[in-house]
C-alpha cells in the first residue's frame, strides 16, 4: 500500500523531466538567438541604400551656413565642390546613396554637437572629436587630421611672433565652441581675455578692423583666409597637436544612432582605399609651409 504513492511520484517526476527536455529542445537557445540577432541586425542596419535614416531612401546631411572654403565652394554644400562636400558625397556613395538621394540641411555649428535629438543623419562641419562632445553626440571615425593656426595682419606685432610666448600679451580671437578657441585658452594662455565670435567671418572682420591682434583657425581655413579674404594677412604659425593622438574632424551623429557604425565603416573604407587622401590633395592647400609655434 505504501508502494503506490512512491510509484506515482516516480512517474510524475519522469514525466516532468521529459516535458522539460522537450521544452528545452523546442525553445530557441539564448546564445544562438543573441548571435543571430547581432549578425542580422548589422546586415540589415548597413544594407546599402536602406539605412534607418531620417527620411526613407534619403540621406540628410547637415552643415553650417555660410559654408566656408576650402571645405565648401560658393557656399553651396550640394555642389560637391570643396573638401567636406566631396567627402560627404563619398560617404553617401559608400552607404548606397547617390547624389540625388542626398538632402542638405543648415545647422549652426554649436547646435550640431549640442545635446538633443538631431534632425540630420550626420553633420559635417569641421567638428573636432573630443571626449566632452562625445557625451552628447556620436562621432564617426576621423576623416581629417588637423592642426590649428594663427593669422595676423602683415607688419603687426602679432605677425612677428615666432613662439607661443610671443602670443601671450596679444588680443586673440576665435569662433565660439571650437578647438581653435580652446587652443587660445589652454595652450597660449594669454594675459588678455580671448574674444569669442559666433562665426568665423566675424572673427575675420575683427582682425581686419583691429579689434583683435590675431585669430586662430584650422590650418586649411588659414590658407584660404590669407590667400582670398585678407590678403594683407599672413599665417604666423601652426600649433603642435596636443596629446598622443592627432586632432581629427569627425562626422557628427545623434547619440546612440544606429547609423554610427555604418558611417564609421564608410569613412574607414575611404581612408583605406586612398579616397580621403586624394580628396585632401585635390581640395586642401598644401603649398604653404607654416612654421610650428612652440
Amino acid at each position: 500500500m505504501h508502494l503506490a504513492p512512491r510509484v506515482l511520484r516516480r512517474a510524475i517526476s519522469a514525466a516532468t523531466v521529459a516535458l522539460l527536455a522537450t521544452a528545452v529542445g523546442c525553445a530557441p537557445q539564448p546564445e544562438d538567438k543573441a548571435s543571430d540577432q547581432a549578425s542580422g541586425s548589422t546586415a540589415t542596419t548597413c544594407a546599402k541604400g536602406k539605412l534607418a535614416t531620417q527620411t526613407s531612401g534619403k540621406l540628410t546631411i547637415a552643415t553650417d551656413e555660410p559654408a566656408y572654403e576650402p571645405w565648401f565652394e560658393d557656399d553651396k554644400p550640394a555642389n560637391g565642390k570643396g573638401f567636406e562636400s566631396a567627402v560627404a558625397y563619398a560617404v553617401a556613395k559608400q552607404l548606397g546613396y547617390d547624389k540625388s538621394a542626398v538632402v542638405w540641411q543648415s545647422v549652426p555649428f554649436n547646435k550640431a554637437f549640442a545635446p538633443g535629438v538631431k534632425t540630420f543623419d550626420f553633420d559635417i562641419n569641421q567638428v573636432s572629436i573630443s571626449p566632452e562632445r562625445k557625451k552628447a553626440v556620436d562621432f564617426s571615425s576621423g576623416y581629417y587630421d588637423v592642426r590649428q593656426a594663427v593669422i595676423a595682419l602683415k607688419g603687426s606685432k602679432a605677425a612677428k611672433a615666432t613662439s607661443i610666448a610671443g602670443l601671450k600679451g596679444l588680443k586673440l580671437g576665435a569662433q565660439v565652441g571650437t578647438t581653435s578657441l580652446n587652443y587660445i585658452s589652454d595652450v597660449v594662455k594669454p594675459t588678455q581675455q580671448e574674444a569669442a565670435f559666433s562665426k568665423n567671418d566675424q572673427a575675420v572682420s575683427a582682425l581686419k578692423n583691429g579689434q583683435v591682434d590675431a585669430i586662430v583657425v584650422d590650418l586649411p581655413t588659414a590658407f584660404y583666409i590669407t590667400s582670398a579674404e585678407v590678403t594683407n594677412a599672413k599665417i604666423v604659425g601652426q600649433f603642435e597637436n596636443q596629446g598622443s593622438t592627432p586632432e581629427q574632424f569627425g562626422l557628427v551623429l545623434d547619440k546612440g544612432s544606429d547609423l554610427t557604425s555604418c558611417v564609421s565603416s564608410a569613412v574607414d573604407a575611404l581612408r583605406k582605399d586612398g579616397t580621403l587622401a586624394k580628396l585632401e590633395k585635390q581640395w586642401l592647400s598644401d603649398a604653404v609651409d607654416a612654421p610650428v609655434l612652440k
